[in-house]
């Protein structure tokens, strides 16, 4: 073994060491590694500077730019109207069926995401039955398409890399249908194997929030109980104003009218909860279009302290909507314009366009601006604008009309320059750790086959797996790339993957497609652990999942998810 096949085992060795036994960032390994090959002159600079503008990689990030406005729109509201209607099986196959869909367009990370608010705030059924079966429909969705999930546009990045054709926008469709409808089938009854833990009590309710019946509205002469308003997760209806006198309790037979203003008790994501139901006007909703909400806390010299919202004049003085008030965990009431505000009060705020500018009298009034991950949605016009504008950039894609990386970088421009996205939200969501593990990936991968590693590599796995043939090295590469996600993550397993499973495919003389869809199914199997998979690893605080949920659910799918892969990928890719 010579000296760089030396250099480049011992930078892997470290590199699976460390992400197996540290909690190390993936990216600050495998960029260790690459800046290791730079100095050593093992790579040298346009090429490494290459690898950082691979056109997979910039399509990666664009598309993952572009949810942020998909996330603002009604899409989402609807897809949480469908799963507070049914059963838990029902509940579960049209959860399912959307995810997968919206995951086969979009990341399906930033599906996950988006649908983790609407699974809280549904009214009907307990999160934890909901949520891992959502993150295993969303990984599922992801191999229907090139682009739904980071992982299929980093491996098509390695095919570019090696001189391969690039694979087609629906080149894993085929397999990724059966694996969905049959992953389907096992994921609604195993859901019930999950436990309940079902946070909704109204001890932990901080935010003092406020909306009104309008004229003509749906709710108008319906009992509390009738329009469901006492159902509501995490939002608890505390009074009810009508003509200036208050009605606390309020009970589940109390009849609404017309120009009630109803007083909640929530939490952040209990502002888009009633941003969504239909005939509710929440206080400053006519300010609200997809802004991204910030949280502000009044400070102790603030001159607005003692004051009400309404006498401080403060949307014209802040250009900002008070969409929400806490103090601590005491329990407010009257009218959310009228709370005389105290030192210490945290509000959520929608800032305007100005708002920004005001950084003198931002600071004076409040001790602290924070940046939530909670946006107010987007109008219905606005929403299908977003939505039909996504679909034209995959349309004109699918038709060559437009290559999709030019197509998402104009869409961009369009939704920054009409204020749906922000350039503080780009910054927030600019996905740096991505970019930096898939380019030093790719220079490591350079390195695997330049020095001669994945080629010996490979050798060994033919040694070990000899009379199986080839077929017996395909089943090995799934199984390593499948081991290395469980462990690892999704993306460090495809990158540490692809050169020794390219290296097979030349060895054998075989088209190297089937060994590439073995990489791209066996990164998407991670379902066994709530880490080898970032959409797992979302959902595992927020339902308060133990390891043996995963386990006890995730098993079974694993194994009949592998099995159907291995069937299939030979049929459907001749070596």
């Amino acid at each position: 073994m010579g000296w760089e096949q030396g250099m480049v085992l011992a930078m892997l060795m470290v590199i699976v060491t460390c992400l197996l036994t540290t909690r190390i960032k993936p990216a600050y390994l495998f960029a260790g590694a690459a800046f290791v090959g730079f100095q050593v002159g093992m790579i040298d600079l346009p090429t490494l500077a290459g690898n950082f503008t691979n056109s997979s990689l910039l399509t990666l990030v664009l598309l993952i730019l572009v949810s942020v406005a998909l996330e603002k729109t009604r899409l989402i509201s609807w897809v949480g109207r469908q799963i507070s209607q049914g059963g838990q099986s029902s509940v579960v196959a049209k959860l399912g069926l959307s995810t997968a869909f919206l995951s086969s367009f979009t990341n399906n990370t930033a599906v996950v995401v988006s649908l983790i608010g609407a699974i809280k705030r549904n009214q009907r059924h307990a999160p934890s039955r909901l949520l891992i079966p959502l993150s295993y429909t969303a990984i599922l969705g992801g191999t229907l398409t090139l682009i739904g999930t980071s992982t299929n546009l980093i491996i098509n990045s390695f095919v570019e890399d090696a001189g391969l054709p690039s694979l087609g926008f629906f080149a894993p469709t085929s397999i990724g249908l059966v694996v969905l409808a049959i992953g389907l089938i096992i994921i609604i009854p195993l859901s019930y194997l999950l436990p309940v833990y079902d946070d909704n009590s109204q001890d932990d309710l901080p935010y003092f929030l406020e909306a009104r019946i309008v004229g003509g509205s749906p709710l108008a002469g319906k009992t509390v109980a009738e329009n469901g308003l006492r159902a509501l997760r995490r939002l608890f209806l505390a009074e009810v104003i009508r003509n200036g006198k208050k009605i606390a309790p309020v009970c589940p037979d109390t009849r609404l009218l017309a120009g009630d203003t109803l007083l909640f008790c929530g939490d952040v994501e209990s502002v888009t909860t009633l941003q969504e139901i239909n005939g509710l006007h929440l206080f400053g909703q006519h300010h609200l279009n997809g802004q991204s909400m910030l949280e502000v806390i009044v400070s102790h010299s603030a001159g607005i302290r003692g004051k009400t919202l309404k006498s401080v004049r403060f949307r014209e003085r802040f250009d900002a909507v008070v969409v929400a008030i806490r103090r601590g965990h005491e329990r407010l009431g009257g009218g959310l314009g009228n709370i005389e505000l105290h030192a210490g009060d945290t509000l959520v705020v929608v800032p305007g366009k100005t708002f920004n500018d005001k950084k003198q009298q931002l600071n004076r009034e409040f001790v602290l601006v924070n940046g939530l991950d909670s946006s107010a949605r987007l109008d219905s016009s606005k929403s299908l604008s977003v939505l039909a504008g996504f679909m034209g950039v995959i349309a004109a894609a699918l038709l060559d009309i437009l290559p999709i990386i030019n197509g998402l970088a104009a869409y961009l421009l369009v939704l920054v320059a009409t204020g749906i996205i922000t350039f503080t939200e780009i910054r927030r969501r600019f996905p740096v750790d991505i970019v930096v593990i898939v380019g030093s990936a790719l220079s490591l991968a350079q390195l695997m086959i330049s020095s001669g590693l994945s080629d010996r590599m490979g050798n060994m796995l033919m040694t070990a797996f000899n009379g199986w043939g080839i077929y017996g090295a395909l089943v090995a590469v799934y199984l390593l790339t499948l081991i290395l996600t469980e462990l690892v993550t999704n993306n460090a397993a495809a990158a540490l993957s692809f050169p020794i499973a390219y290296s097979l495919a030349v060895s054998y003389g075989a088209d190297p497609m089937p060994f590439i869809m073995a990489i791209l199914f066996g990164a998407s199997a991670s379902f066994i652990s709530p880490y080898g998979y970032q959409t797992n690893l979302l959902v595992y605080s927020v339902g308060n999942y133990k390891l043996i949920d995963y386990l006890r659910v995730g098993l079974p799918i694993s194994i009949v998810y592998s099995v159907v892969v291995l069937a299939l990928i030979p049929q459907l890719f001749p070596f």
